[in-house]
C-alpha cells in the first residue's frame, strides 16, 4: 500500500510560523552541539523569517551551540544590524548568509558549521562520490566552491559562495568546511547531519581501500528517493523529538 509521508506544517498565523522555525532553530543548534560540530565561535545556522523575509534569525557569536535557547537567537537585518536580540552578530554568518538568501529565495535556512569530517574532505578540494545510499542524497546536487581567500567577511566574498552554490542543497568549502540549505530549518539541518557522516564514510572507505560507486542512473534514482525537501525535512523530526525531551529548556 502507498505510505503517506508526513508533510511539513502550514501555518495560519505568521506568529506561529516564526515560533515554530525558532524553535527548530535553536533545536538544531542542540544537536550541532552534541553531535560534536561546535568549533569555538565558529559555525552558523539561520533561519529566514516568515514576515520581514529580508531578515534572518541566527546565533549569538561566541554562545555555544549546546546552551543555545529560542530567547536567544537574534534577528539581523539585511544591512547586518541587530534589530532583535542583545548579543552580537558573526561577521562571517553575516556575509555568507546573508548572500545566499538574498540569492536564493527558496532558501528558508542554511547551516555551516567546521565540524571534524568536513573540514578534512573540504581539504581534498572535491565533490563527494556516490558510495552509499545515504550521499546519494547529495548526488548532482553539491557544489565546489574552489577558491579559499581567508575568512568569509565581506558580502562580496559571500555572493561568489552563493553563486557557487548554485541552485544546488549544498557546497563543499575547500579548505573550509561543509555548508547546506533548505526549504525549512528541519531540512537544513538534517542535510548538513548527512553530508558530514557522508564525508566520514567516504574518508574511511578510501582509507581502508578502493570503494565501490553506485552507478549513475542507480544514484540518480536513489537522489529522488533519499533527496528530497521533505525527505529531509522528515528525516530531521525524529532527531527534534530526542533534543526536546533530553534538552527541553531549549525551547524557553
Amino acid at each position: 500500500m502507498p505510505y503517506a509521508r508526513p508533510q511539513p506544517p502550514v501555518f495560519e498565523r505568521v506568529e506561529d510560523e516564526r515560533l515554530h522555525r525558532k524553535q527548530r532553530l535553536a533545536a538544531a543548534f542542540r544537536l550541532f552541539g552534541k553531535f560534536g560540530f561546535s568549533e569555538g565561535i565558529a559555525g552558523h545556522i539561520t533561519a529566514r523569517d516568515p514576515e520581514f523575509t529580508d531578515h534572518f534569525w541566527v546565533n549569538p557569536l561566541g554562545t555555544y551551540f549546546g546552551h543555545i535557547r529560542v530567547s536567544d537567537l537574534l534577528l539581523v537585518n539585511r544591512e547586518g544590524e541587530v534589530v532583535k536580540g542583545d548579543a552580537e552578530v558573526n561577521r562571517a554568518a553575516f556575509a555568507i548568509h546573508s548572500q545566499i538568501h538574498e540569492a536564493r529565495p527558496d532558501v528558508i535556512a542554511a547551516a555551516h558549521a567546521h565540524s571534524l569530517y568536513g573540514k578534512a574532505w573540504s581539504s581534498l578540494g572535491r565533490l563527494l562520490d556516490p558510495l552509499t545510499q545515504d550521499s546519494c542524497a547529495f548526488y548532482e546536487d553539491h557544489a565546489l566552491f574552489d577558491d579559499f581567500t581567508g575568512v568569509v567577511l565581506e558580502t562580496s566574498e559571500g555572493q561568489r559562495l552563493a553563486q557557487a552554490l548554485g541552485s544546488n542543497k549544498a557546497i563543499i568549502l575547500r579548505n573550509h568546511s561543509i555548508l547546506t540549505v533548505g526549504h525549512t530549518v528541519d531540512e537544513a539541518a538534517f542535510w548538513y547531519i548527512n553530508l558530514e557522516r557522508s564525508c566520514q564514510a567516504q574518508l574511511l572507505a578510501e582509507a581502508a581501500g578502493r570503494p565501490t560507486t553506485i552507478k549513475h542512473e542507480t544514484a540518480r534514482l536513489t537522489q529522488t528517493q533519499v533527496g528530497s525537501h521533505t525527505s529531509g525535512w522528515f528525516s530531521f523530526q525524529p532527531l527534534y523529538d530526542r533534543i526536546v525531551r533530553e534538552e527541553p529548556d531549549l525551547l524557553n
